[in-house]
């Protein structure tokens, strides 16, 4: 079993706060995570149960009066539960009581944000962190934010990181011995979120087009989010389309990252980006296997990109700071791939580079961020396909993707 570096924060929500929802993709480890932490002190409800779903559905306020303290797994699926806990929980406000898990973003639904506010602690769990795959848990955010190049511990270049990437972190997927079971089990995966899970949370009239939509939104992972042109191939207005992206985001298969913004700088782009959380789910889309990307380097730079911005989203879910994430881009096309905040308003930048190499001129983006944040500018980072950290001066390092883990 892997280890789950969130796991302490569960345990600690669960002490002082009366429900705790650890959300985020299926198949990501939030069952075994959650029975793991509830061990025999608390009864576990799934709602993948037709029997356990009816009697939540037709009677949510006699469902949860039955139970003292509860796990409840995949509760998007009986969203009227949710009032009912909330008079549960007013009732009795004991810390602890309601342990649920959900494969859907439930803080975009307001009945729960309107409802539970003030009353539960939510924790996102993704697929595995590179680190958690390898059982060490990396300091590559602390060592950052405190201005220190981070350090490498096992050292994973070339064909092992394509490996490693096209891998992905779903446990399910990490099981199959090939990267051709591997990817037989991502495109089987996505197939079944499509069928079931989406009409869980959404209307979609256009239903049989979300599987296209999804390949699309791969052809275009880490580019700017033009809404009109994804849906162009599927003959979608831009309204129906950011609609039915928005879906994909609540199941966690992709996040939006905003743009970076200051009042220092006006002509800065504003214009998300939108990345796959899961490398190993993207390059199944995209077609990619081994032999392609050691022939063919330059496809594996978005696939890079959207790995590293997925790894440092895990990071920060165990990290004991708050951490917010951005791009930056201005009109002159200096670009940072991914932008770190933490609430102190100190910034660390990461740029992401498939490559062995690390060239001066890499950093042009890195160094207007820093121009623009002053001192509130921490540290720049070019992540590259290599073994050595080199500094480049002014708080520039170049920096090995292995650090990550």
């Amino acid at each position: 079993m892997y280890p789950r570096f969130i796991e302490h924060r569960v345990r600690e929500a669960l002490a002082d706060t009366r429900v705790v929802l650890v959300c985020g993709p299926r198949q990501s480890g939030k069952t075994t995570l959650v029975e793991q932490i509830a061990g025999d002190d608390m009864p576990f409800v799934t709602l993948d149960d037709a029997t356990a779903l009816e009697a939540a559905v037709n009677d949510p306020v006699g469902f949860v009066r039955g139970f003292d303290r509860i796990v409840i797994d995949e509760v998007q699926r009986a969203p009227g539960l949710i009032l009912a806990i909330k008079a549960e929980v007013d009732r009795d406000p004991r810390p602890g009581r309601f342990l649920l898990t959900g494969s859907a973003d439930l803080m975009t639904l307001p009945l729960v944000a309107d409802s539970l506010a003030g009353r539960m602690s939510i924790i996102r769990l993704f697929p595995l962190a590179q680190a958690e795959i390898r059982g060490a848990r990396p300091i590559f955010l602390e060592r950052a934010f405190a201005g220190h190049a981070p350090t490498v511990g096992e050292s994973v270049v070339g064909d092992a990181l394509v490996s490693a990437v096209l891998a992905g972190g779903y446990p399910e997927a990490l099981a199959r011995a090939t990267w051709r079971r591997r990817r037989d089990w991502h495109l089987d995966y996505t197939e079944a979120i499509v069928l079931r899970d989406v009409r869980d949370i959404a209307s979609i009239e256009q239903l049989s087009s979300m599987p296209s939509l999804l390949r699309v939104l791969a052809e275009r992972s880490g580019q700017l989010a033009n809404y009109s042109r994804i849906g162009a191939p599927l003959a979608m207005n831009h309204v129906t389309t950011r609609k039915y992206v928005g879906v994909f985001e609540n199941l966690f298969l992709v996040q939006s990252l905003p743009p970076w913004h200051t009042n220092a700088l006006s002509r800065l782009t504003k214009s998300p980006k939108l990345h796959f959380l899961d490398a190993g789910l993207l390059a199944a889309l995209r077609g990619f296997n081994p032999d392609r990307l050691r022939l063919e380097r330059k496809p594996f730079g978005p696939l890079l990109e959207s790995f590293v911005f997925g790894e440092l989203i895990k990071h920060a879910g165990w990290s004991d700071d708050r951490l917010t994430f951005s791009h930056f881009r201005d009109k002159e096309v200096n670009e940072v791939d991914v932008v770190l905040e933490n609430h102190e308003g100190r910034v660390v930048g990461v740029e992401v580079k498939a490559a062995a190499s690390v060239t001066s001129a890499d950093f042009s983006g890195l160094r207007r961020l820093a121009e623009a944040c002053g001192e509130r500018f921490v540290l720049g980072m070019v992540l590259y396909d290599h073994d050595r950290v080199v500094a480049f001066g002014g708080r520039m390092f170049a920096v090995p993707i292995s650090a990550l883990w």
